[in-house]
């Protein structure tokens, strides 16, 4: 899978721009400041119809404009597909093959990315949050019953915890609702937590031998998922059901006094593992970043597996982060069967066959030029 064309119009720093990539590795040079990550992030949210560097859609629309669009081409192994995505303040309309989405679950998968950008380096010691993005956005781009399944739980989440807070408030006393609230959380939370399990299984299978071969053979990666609820793979959904039911049941009198939801999916982690030792907690920066470098390497080809199609990898500034031998590493993996783009201010320094062969193309002030 590679995009073909892209078209921007208002979006961020760029007020048109079209421009025409290969398949291969595609170098976005240019200074800070210029639009080089705008670009990436443009072919992101095409995929994705979110922004990995902004919840807030109205910071994709040009200063002063009403809208921004975007618009690309997809050659997929069997078929071309043109997407649009126009964001306005009224949201977001998606089209794939000129035919508007009703949803936008059922948009996403039709083109497939991977960003590696310098924040995934904190990936292992960020935030639990980083962490459920980054398996949210994997498994969401194979599954559109996970996204289905995750924003139905989102919105009923949010429903509990304005019934909560009435509660806490003394605005109500009446917990019936409550109790119909819990149960359609869990019908979703269960799901979402199975589906987890399961793609967290499959990244643990690649991401292993990857991360024992970046490391020359010396580690072993291991991802465990920490939920607040007793739950395991092995479970099916009503013992998970179970599991919750009685968990909620314990806790029901602190959510009241709080206000908020206290567990459920939004709120687990995951741990990764080198050599049986937390490598959030006792991992040298050296395997942090082999780690985060393992599960972006694995996420490529885990997608692959469920797809039968390599996705389009954007590396984002990351080059630049990583030692000569990582950098290597990641460049021979991509070499020839990955669409990549690579922005950076400078390929010097940069020795690799990949980048010798590249498109190139410089970035200055919202233009996009393509190196003859």
């Amino acid at each position: 899978m590679h995009i073909q064309t892209l078209q921007l119009k208002n979006y961020r720093n760029y007020a048109d721009l079209e421009a025409g990539f290969e398949n291969k590795v595609n170098v976005i040079l240019g200074e800070n400041a210029q639009g080089k990550t705008n670009v990436m992030e443009s072919i992101f949210v095409l995929a994705m119809a979110k922004s990995h560097r902004t919840s807030h859609d109205k910071d994709l629309i040009r200063w002063d404009a009403e809208y921004a669009k975007i618009e690309g081409r997809v050659q997929k192994r069997n078929s071309s597909i043109p997407l649009e995505l126009i964001i306005s303040k009224k949201g977001k309309k998606a089209k794939a093959n000129h035919i508007e989405q009703q949803k936008l679950s059922q948009y996403v998968g039709n083109m497939n990315v991977v960003m590696f950008a310098p924040e995934d380096l904190h990936l292992v010691k960020g935030s639990p949050q980083v962490r459920r993005r980054f398996i949210d956005m994997e498994i969401g781009q194979v599954s559109a019953v996970y996204l289905h399944d995750m924003s139905r739980y989102q919105k009923v989440l949010q429903q509990r915890n304005s019934y909560l807070k009435l509660l806490q408030m003394k605005k109500t006393s009446d917990t019936a609702m409550l109790d119909v609230l819990t149960q359609q959380l869990i019908e979703y939370a269960v799901k979402v937590v199975e589906k987890r399990f399961h793609y967290l299984h499959l990244l643990q299978e690649w991401a292993e031998p990857i991360h024992s071969g970046i490391s020359r053979g010396l580690e072993t990666l291991k991802i465990e998922y920490i939920s607040a609820v007793n739950v395991s793979e092995s479970m099916d959904l009503s013992k998970m059901k179970n599991e919750f039911e009685e968990k909620f049941a314990k806790i029901n009198s602190k959510e009241k006094d709080r206000g908020v939801t206290l567990l459920g999916p939004h709120r687990d982690d995951l741990v990764f593992h080198v050599n049986g030792r937390d490598v959030q907690t006792f991992g040298s920066q050296g395997q942090q970043r082999t780690t985060a470098l393992s599960l972006k390497l694995a996420e490529i080809e885990l997608i692959h597996s469920e797809i039968g199609e390599y996705p389009i990898l954007l590396l984002d500034d990351v080059l630049s982060e990583l030692d000569d031998y990582r950098q290597s590493h990641l460049l021979n993996t991509i070499q020839g069967k990955v669409q990549t783009f690579v922005t950076t201010t400078s390929v010097e320094g940069i020795d690799h066959e990949t980048l010798k062969n590249a498109s190139t193309y410089y970035v200055k002030q919202g233009t996009l030029d393509r190196v003859k």
